[in-house]
C-alpha cells in the first residue's frame, strides 16, 4: 500500500471525525479502517476503467461473495438496494459506513428495516406474494422430485402469510413484519439470508 500523503491524511481524519458523528457501532480506529477499504475497492475499479462516485453493484456483490459467502443473487441484489439509500445505482461512503454498521452489528430493529427493503423488490413499501415465491424459489434447494416443487413453494408462501399478515390484507407492511419479528425471531429472514453469519461477520477485520 502506498504511504499516505499529508493531504490524504487530513481528508481521512475530516472523514472519520464526520462519520463518527453520525454512524454509531463502529470507534475510529474502526472508520478508518472501512474508510480505507472503501477508498482501494474504488481504486480497483478506477484502475480497471470503470470510474464512478460510489461503489457499483458488481464490486459489491464481489464483496458479499468473497467475504460474506453469500451466493443468492437475489438476495445480494437486495442488499445492494438496502445500503444504496439515495437509489443512485452506486453506494458512496457514508452509505458504506451506515450500511455495514447495520450489516455487521446492527440492533434488532436496524436489521428488521434492513431485511424489509431487501425483501421488498419493488420498492413499493409492501412484501407481497409474488415476491416472497420469487425469492423462496431462488433460495430453495432444489431436489430431484416428481411433485411440481412451486406448488410446495406455493403452500410455504401461504402458511408464512397467514403467520405474518397481521391486518390480513393480503401484503406484509414494515408494521406486520416488524411485529412478526419481534414475536419470532427466526421470521428475520425468513425468506432468504440477507445478513452475515456469525463465522463470516466475526472474520470480518473490524471484528
Amino acid at each position: 500500500m502506498m504511504e499516505m500523503t499529508a493531504k490524504s491524511k487530513k481528508v481521512l481524519h475530516a472523514q472519520v471525525e464526520a462519520l463518527s458523528r453520525k454512524v454509531e457501532h463502529f470507534n475510529k480506529t474502526e472508520l478508518e479502517s472501512l474508510i480505507l477499504m472503501f477508498n482501494s475497492l474504488m481504486a480497483e475499479q478506477v484502475s480497471r476503467g470503470r470510474p464512478a462516485n460510489g461503489l457499483k453493484r458488481g464490486k459489491f456483490r464481489g464483496l458479499l461473495q468473497g467475504t460474506f459467502e453469500m451466493t443468492n443473487a437475489v438476495m445480494m441484489d437486495g442488499v445492494f438496494r438496502s445500503f444504496d439509500k439515495d437509489g443512485h445505482g452506486v453506494i458512496i461512503l457514508e452509505e458504506w459506513i451506515r450500511g455495514l454498521a447495520v450489516f455487521l452489528r446492527g440492533t434488532i430493529e436496524e436489521k428488521i428495516m434492513h431485511t424489509f427493503r431487501v425483501y421488498d423488490l419493488n420498492n413499493d413499501k409492501f412484501i407481497s406474494k409474488d415476491e416472497i415465491f420469487h425469492m423462496l424459489k431462488h433460495s430453495f434447494i432444489k431436489w430431484p422430485s416428481e411433485e411440481d416443487p412451486d406448488e410446495g413453494i406455493k403452500d410455504v408462501v401461504e402458511i408464512t402469510m397467514k403467520k405474518m399478515d397481521l391486518d390480513h390484507d393480503g401484503l406484509l407492511s414494515f408494521d406486520d413484519f416488524q411485529k412478526s419479528v419481534l414475536d419470532e425471531n427466526l421470521f428475520l429472514q425468513a425468506f432468504g439470508p440477507c445478513l452475515p453469519d456469525n463465522t463470516s461477520r466475526l472474520a470480518f477485520y473490524v471484528n
